[in-house]
């Protein structure tokens, strides 16, 4: 079996999976996210052909590379930004992608407002929370995020959808997924993206939305 048909066949098995845990659970299925970095177009389309319609990557130029003659092909892809965005980047994020999981700091904040009104684009955000408080890692802290939502829906009049997190990695991800759910619950979110391939099936015990599956669907990658 070629690499990329076993892609498509990962991918179903990681809907089964979530279907059957969230059957169990009797909690809603998640949306899941495919994440697609560092794979080229012609690795990605046996999974859209497959029916995966909901991607992720984590920087803008690469996804610039690939994305606009995928969507062009699948006009129903819905593209989601979920590493860092730098500013400097913000008008081809705002072009490019359906949804934005990576909204942390006000300077980006408000650099996606201007970029929605002069491009007049529906966008859907997620707040980042940095769920670990660790320092070398993006997402506002967790005591910071009620204010920092205000601000950017009364502030800067974003529709801001839902929270989103990656705990440490050598932790328990449990706590974290349900600090994220108490805090989307306080601010009256309805969307929670928690959960990635070695941890999909917790989140979704917490009630994730969306899930952010790489490795598991396209393989181990090479960084090369």
């Amino acid at each position: 079996m070629s690499k990329h048909n076993a892609s498509a066949e990962n991918y179903n098995h990681v809907l089964d999976e979530m279907q059957n845990h969230s059957k169990k659970h009797n909690v809603d299925m998640p949306t899941l996210v495919c994440v697609s970095k560092t794979y080229d177009g012609e690795a990605i389309q046996p999974v859209i052909d497959a029916g995966a319609r909901v991607f992720g990557e984590n920087r803008v130029q690469e996804a610039q590379g690939k994305w606009p003659a995928l969507k062009v092909a699948t006009s129903d892809i819905e593209l989601h930004l979920i590493g860092p965005l730098q500013s400097n980047k913000t008008k081809e994020a705002v072009e490019l992608f359906d949804c934005i999981q990576t909204v942390d700091r006000p300077k980006i904040a408000k650099a996606i407002a201007k970029e929605i009104k002069l491009q007049d684009k529906q966008l859907k955000l997620f707040i980042q929370v940095n769920t670990g408080s660790e320092p070398q890692k993006a997402g506002i802290l967790p005591d910071k995020a009620q204010e920092f939502v205000g601000y950017c829906r009364d502030g800067l009049g974003l529709a801001i959808e839902g929270l989103m997190c990656i705990p440490p990695f050598d932790e328990n991800p449990g706590p974290h997924f349900a600090l994220l759910r108490k805090l989307s619950r306080e601010l009256g979110l309805e969307k929670l993206s928690m959960g990635m391939s070695a941890d999909y099936l917790t989140a979704t015990e917490f009630n994730a939305t969306h899930v952010r599956v790489g490795s598991g669907i396209f393989g181990a990658r090479n960084y090369g």
